[in-house]
């Protein structure tokens, strides 16, 4: 019999910190295009959002000064980073859902398009489309 293939990891989902799960959710929904269909916790704290196969999941603190943006800690640092296929297709919409755009559309010089938005927790979200740069 022929050994099993090896396991091999299916996808990924970045856990966030905020300080309120719902008001969180709703503004992933309305300034960023995700989707959600549940809360869990009693009373609410955790919820899965989901855009075009790709998961984020948000997780009350308990705390309030548990939500440490990373850029806080490191200057210019994202919480998220997403490769897309249209940066400024995506930009556009973001824009006219009136998210909050934290720095502007550029091209970087390890090979990338992108922007970055910030969340109400003031988490960083870049998004970046490969311009010269691998895949692989």
């Amino acid at each position: 019999m022929p050994p099993a293939p090896p396991a091999r990891l299916t996808a990924s989902a970045p856990v966030l910190l905020v300080k309120n799960v719902a008001a969180a959710a709703d503004f992933y929904r309305d300034t960023m295009g995700f989707q959600y269909e549940r809360f869990w916790g009693e009373p609410t704290s955790f919820v899965i959002l989901h855009r075009d196969g790709m998961y984020v999941m948000l997780r009350q603190a308990d705390d309030p000064k548990h939500v440490v943006p990373h850029w806080t800690v490191a200057d210019k640092l994202w919480n998220i980073y997403f490769w897309v296929s249209d940066v400024d297709a995506l930009h556009d919409e973001f824009v006219s859902r009136g998210a909050t755009i934290d720095y502007g559309l550029c091209d970087q010089p390890y090979g990338c398009r992108e922007f970055g938005t910030q969340d109400l927790d003031g988490h960083d979200i870049g998004f970046g489309q490969p311009t010269s740069c691998t895949d692989d």
